[in-house]
């Protein structure tokens, strides 16, 4: 058994990244670079925070994952395809294999919580039996099968965040990016969001972290690429906030 744990490990070790910069930068306007070449990778299964001031480029990583962007130089991997190669008609698709969770939780007011989540695979044109399916089970897993019929404004902001990541988790996708998952909530909701994130990231997906909260950063000790002026000063691969490389 432990020859074949090792085996394992070391096929897991040979995977190629499922994100990866190669001197990446972004500038809006002419010589002012939102990033500047920026480069790491980040393995299937990883749990990484992004951290740093604002205007650090953080926001700017985001939506060159998303493709929402292209960078002006360098080159983004995500699964093996290079985005900026990727046509127009394509993006949609990439964009379902990556869950986002935002800090301001982006739900439908006039939907109730089943919708909300619901809306996700209707996009996509999940057929109403296989809606019907997925739906509970990712409110089973984020904890919220008793509130499928409850409004936004009927519940509080932690169980908001919650249909927010059941909303990322429904097409399960590779990867789920959470921009300051934790920003509108209260520290008690907070923890609860980020163990929730931490049991998703157990299940095999791989999570990316936006953050400003130090403490959790501190606590989990997870993997962290600290940006700061459009620069990646440090990437620790168990540390907290203020460790350096």
């Amino acid at each position: 058994m432990s020859e074949y744990n090792d085996i394992l490990n070391q096929f897991r070790e040979e995977e190629p990244p499922i994100i990866e910069l190669e001197g990446v930068s972004k500038a809006y306007q002419k010589d002012v670079d939102a990033i500047k070449d920026v480069s790491f990778s980040i393995k299937k299964g990883e749990f990484v925070f992004i951290v740093g001031k604002s205007g650090s480029g953080k926001s700017t990583l985001i939506k060159l994952l998303l493709r929402a962007i292209s960078p002006t130089k360098g080159k983004i991997y995500v699964n093996g395809r290079e985005l900026s190669r990727m046509h127009r008609t394509s993006i949609p698709k990439l964009r379902r294999k990556i869950g986002v969770v935002f800090q301001d939780f982006k739900l439908l007011n006039d939907r109730n919580v089943f919708e909300n989540v619901a809306f996700a695979q209707r996009v996509i044109e999940k057929s109403a039996r296989e809606i019907n399916r997925n739906v509970p089970a990712v409110l089973s897993v984020v904890g919220l099968s008793d509130k499928y019929n409850s409004l936004p404004n009927e519940l509080s902001g932690g169980e908001k965040q919650r249909v927010a990541v059941a909303r990322a988790l429904v097409n399960n996708p590779m990867i789920l990016l959470a921009d300051e998952p934790t920003g509108n909530l209260d520290p008690k909701n907070s923890w609860e969001i980020m163990t929730l994130l931490g049991e998703i990231n157990k299940r095999g997906t791989t999570v990316i972290v936006v953050t400003h909260n130090e403490e959790i950063v501190n606590v989990m000790q997870k993997r962290v690429i600290k940006m700061e002026n459009g620069h990646l000063v440090s990437d620790v691969r168990k540390g907290g906030y203020e460790n350096e490389t």
